[in-house]
Parts: C-alpha cells; sequence; structure tokens
C-alpha cells in the first residue's frame, strides 16, 4: 500500500492548484515521456504508421507530439481528480444532448460504449447527473494494490462504483432481481487476451480482435448501447454527446454490436487522432496467427473475409 499512500496526498495537492500550475506539471511530464524516457515511442510510431498509411511521415510526426503532450494532460487530469470539486469536473466534462440519452434509456439499464480517448477518467462521471439509480465503472484490477486503491478512491469520489470486470455479470444479475437501473461505463477498446479472443472486426484498416463482453451484456440484459463521443474543446475541457448504436432490443447477427462501437470509434479518432491512447499494443495479435492456431479456422475465415468481400 505504500504506492497509495505516496500517491494520494501528491495527488490531492495537485488538483488544489491553479489549472495553469497544473499545465506546467503537464509539460515537464510530456518532456519526461517524449524526451527523455521515451515511453513506447516505437509502440505509437508503429500502431500510426499501420493506421494511417495515406498520411506523409510529418503528418504522424505532429499526431504524435501531439498524441504525448494529451498523455501528459491526460495523466495530471487523473490525479487532480483526487481533490477537483463536483463544481469544477462540471465545468470541465459537459454533456451534450443528454435529454436524448434519457429518451433512448428512461426506465432501463443502459451501457455507455466508452474508450481510451479525450479524459476517459472524466468521462465516467456520470452519477453527476442523475440519470438512472447508480453509475457502475466497469475496470481491470491493478496488480500493484495501492494504484489500484487510489483508482478505486478517485473513480468513486462523485458516487460512481467501480466494479472489477469478472464482477460484472453476477452484479448485473443482482441489479435485474433488484429492478434497479444503472449506467454501466464500459471502455471497450482494450486487447483481449488470447484465449479471450472470439471476435475480429476490420479496425483502422487491420484486423482487431475485440472484447465481446459489452455486445453479451446487451443481449442478455436488453441494454441500449450508447457510443460516448468525446471533444476536446481545448486544454483540460472536453465535450461529449450520446449516440445511439443500439436499442436494446433489435435483433442483430452476432458480432453487430462490436462491429458498430468499433466504426464508431474509428469515426471519431480520425476526427482527433491525437486523443487516443496510442501507446497501447493494440494489435499484437494478429488474425493470421489465430486462425493458424483456431480448429474452425477454415469457417471462420470465410466468415470473416467472405463479410468484406
Amino acid at each position: 500500500m505504500l504506492t497509495y499512500y505516496l500517491l494520494y496526498p501528491v495527488a490531492w495537492c495537485l488538483g488544489k492548484l491553479p489549472y495553469k500550475v497544473q499545465f506546467l506539471f503537464s509539460d515537464l511530464v510530456r518532456w519526461v515521456l517524449y524526451g527523455v524516457v521515451r515511453y513506447r515511442r516505437e509502440v505509437v510510431r508503429t500502431n500510426l504508421r499501420n493506421s494511417f498509411p495515406e498520411k506523409s511521415e510529418q503528418e504522424r510526426k505532429q499526431i504524435e507530439r501531439a498524441f504525448y503532450k494529451h498523455l501528459a494532460d491526460v495523466f495530471i487530469e487523473t490525479l487532480s481528480l483526487a481533490s477537483v470539486s463536483e463544481h469544477q469536473i462540471r465545468q470541465r466534462m459537459k454533456y451534450l444532448n443528454l435529454d436524448d440519452l434519457m429518451r433512448w434509456t428512461g426506465g432501463r439499464s443502459w451501457i455507455s460504449a466508452m474508450a481510451h480517448y479525450g479524459s476517459w477518467e472524466y468521462t465516467t462521471n456520470f452519477d453527476l447527473y442523475k440519470t438512472h439509480d447508480n453509475a457502475l465503472a466497469v475496470y481491470r484490477p491493478l496488480t500493484n494494490k495501492g494504484a489500484d486503491r487510489f483508482y478505486h478512491r478517485i473513480r468513486s469520489r462523485f458516487g460512481v462504483i467501480p466494479i472489477a470486470m469478472h464482477d460484472v455479470g453476477r452484479e448485473m444479475m443482482r441489479r435485474k432481481r433488484e429492478n434497479s437501473h444503472v449506467t454501466l461505463a464500459l471502455i471497450a477498446d482494450q486487447t483481449p487476451g488470447w484465449p479471450e479472443i472470439q471476435n475480429w472486426t476490420l479496425f483502422l484498416g487491420q484486423w482487431t480482435p475485440f472484447f465481446m463482453g459489452m455486445e453479451k451484456l446487451a443481449l442478455k440484459f436488453h441494454m441500449p448501447v450508447v457510443f460516448l463521443d468525446v471533444h476536446k474543446v481545448r486544454r483540460g475541457y472536453y465535450e461529449a454527446r450520446f449516440d445511439l448504436i443500439y436499442d436494446g432490443d433489435e435483433a442483430v447477427d452476432e458480432g453487430e454490436i462490436t462491429r458498430r462501437y468499433a466504426e464508431r470509434l474509428e469515426q471519431m479518432i480520425r476526427t482527433r487522432p491525437e486523443l487516443w491512447m496510442w501507446s497501447h499494443r493494440r494489435w499484437k495479435h494478429s488474425l493470421e496467427n489465430w486462425l493458424a492456431n483456431h480448429p474452425h479456422a477454415d469457417k471462420i475465415a470465410e466468415q470473416i473475409y467472405g463479410n468484406e468481400r
């Protein structure tokens, strides 16, 4: 727990500083990440090159530099959540079409389909707007217990309930029995582990595996899926619009909800590519290797490639 006791006081003090001073710390973090430790620069460059082959080297370099600046901002913004006020977070993260959201989801649980885009820790603070009984933020527990406790605390400051990935199914069953309607905030752009891969989607010009948990939950519990389209207004300030991609009742083919999410995410990334988390090893698994080890490879290959012909 040493990490927690060292990190939380520093984060609390940081959140009390004027925004301009926080930006100075962010600039320092950017310099360290990009210029000193060169944090995952080869991963970032490879991802950008494969995702935007149509762009020039200079254009990709500009995105790369802008990404590290934004990543440093997100790091400081996340730490500052230890002590920012409810008024401050409402000013920094605005939702533009809550009336549409309530029309789509009123009286039922729903999934907020999010991504590592913009300032994702800001965007989980749905409980500020009291749209449902509770907001549950799905997360993957960290191996460092101190860091895990820190993130749990900052995520729950404004009423959001953090819930580990492996507990989501049981929690939703309990909520259903109690007739309790929830917002399930789910960041769905992470890379599944090799044994968890079930679906491949063409994303940014590359065959990409996505977690199927969001889709399975939506179908099992008839939950609308609403994509969160985030826009960075200026440094430290964000807006988001809700975009319905599944109404909770439509009969869809397997993988369709996931495909819609990936399509909508790609549109958002292409608008402001520097706001996405390019340092993730998003394409560490290849479709070819997966098919080579799958018992029904021929059938699956026909389904995948046939759909693209």
